[in-house]
C-alpha cells in the first residue's frame, strides 16, 4: 500500500456471494465498526477524510464495492438486496455483529435499504445523495450510453473521467475544491465492463425503494443532501427520507454528489452528530 493514510490497515478479499470483495479494515479494533460503502465508479479511498477522522475512535472498514477497485470483476445485473446479503457476509467474517452503514450514491441506497432487509446487523445508517426513486428518463439514456460505450473498452476511457466530473463536481468544487476534482482521476482505475455492468444494476435497473423503506421501525436513519447534486437533488433526496419512519434528513450547502470527499468536514461533523445521539453506540462506547 503506498498510500500513508492507510498505514497499518489491513486488506483482505471477502469471498461473497458476489464474488470477492476487498475490504480495508483498520481504527480502533475495539471500538464501535463503521463500515463505508462507495459510489458507483469511486472505490474504498474515497473515504480518506472518514478514515482519518474516524479512525482513533472506532474501527473503520471500507468496502470497493463488486466490480470496483480490487473486488472481482462485475459481470451480470445485480441489485440492492444482494449487495446487503453481501454486507453480511462480511460482517461475519469480520466478526462484526452490528455497525453503523455509511454510504455515498450507490452506498446511500444501500444504506436506506439495509436495515428494512437485516434489522438485526444494523446500529444506524447514514445515506449520502442517494435515492429511493426510478431512474428518470435522462438518467436511463446517459447511463445506457455511458454502460454501452465503456463496455467497448477493455481499459477506462478518458471519457468515463469527463463524464464523471461533469456528474459528480458542482460549481464549488470546480472553483475552490482542486484536490477533489484530482482525486476523481480514481475512475481510471476500473473495469470499464465492470463499471458498465454496475451502471445498469445500480442506476439504471434500480426500483422504487419507498414502501420498503416505509418498513423500517428501529434503525436510526440519517439522510443527507448535497445542494449542488445535480444526479439527485435535494427533493429527491428529502423524499426517500421522508419514506423512512426512523429518519433525520440534513442539507449541505455548497457540496455535490461526492460529498464526503468534497466536503469532509461538513460531513464529518454531521455523523458525529448522529453517532453521539445513538444510544445502542453510546453503550457499545461504554464497554
Amino acid at each position: 500500500m503506498t498510500d500513508t493514510w492507510l498505514q497499518g490497515v489491513s486488506e483482505r478479499l471477502i469471498p461473497t456471494s458476489l464474488g470477492l470483495i476487498n475490504v480495508r479494515d483498520g481504527g480502533e479494533p475495539q471500538g464501535p465498526a463503521l463500515i463505508f460503502w462507495p459510489s458507483l465508479m469511486m472505490d474504498g479511498t474515497m473515504w480518506r477524510r472518514q478514515y482519518e477522522h474516524f479512525a482513533g475512535t472506532h474501527r473503520v472498514v471500507l468496502i470497493d464495492s463488486p466490480g470496483h477497485g480490487k473486488s472481482d470483476a462485475l459481470r451480470r445485473i445485480i441489485d440492492l438486496k444482494e449487495c446487503a446479503d453481501a454486507l453480511v457476509q462480511i460482517q461475519d467474517a469480520l466478526g462484526i455483529d452490528k455497525a453503523v452503514l455509511i454510504g455515498n450514491s450507490w452506498g446511500g441506497m444501500l444504506a436506506g435499504v439495509f436495515p428494512a432487509y437485516h434489522p438485526d446487523r444494523a446500529l444506524a445508517t447514514i445515506g449520502i445523495n442517494c435515492t429511493a426513486s426510478l431512474p428518470t428518463t435522462f438518467e436511463s439514456i446517459w447511463a445506457t450510453a455511458l454502460s454501452g460505450y465503456l463496455s467497448l473498452n477493455s481499459k477506462m476511457p478518458a471519457l468515463a473521467l469527463r463524464a464523471a466530473r461533469g456528474a459528480f463536481a458542482g460549481p464549488t468544487a470546480e472553483a475552490e475544491r482542486p484536490e477533489f476534482v484530482d482525486y476523481l482521476s480514481v475512475i481510471l482505475r476500473n473495469d470499464p465492463k465492470s463499471v458498465a455492468w454496475a451502471l445498469r444494476s445500480i442506476l439504471i435497473g434500480r426500483r422504487d425503494e419507498h414502501r420498503l423503506l416505509a418498513t423500517i421501525t428501529d434503525v436510526p436513519v440519517l439522510i443527507i443532501a448535497g445542494e449542488e447534486d445535480s444526479q439527485f437533488p435535494v427533493h429527491v433526496v428529502r423524499r426517500m427520507a421522508d419514506a423512512i419512519p426512523t429518519a433525520t434528513f440534513k442539507v449541505l450547502l455548497h457540496t455535490g454528489h461526492l460529498a464526503a470527499r468534497e466536503n469532509p468536514e461538513a460531513v464529518n461533523a454531521e455523523i458525529d452528530a448522529f453517532l453521539a445521539g445513538l444510544p445502542a453506540l453510546s453503550a457499545l462506547e461504554g464497554v
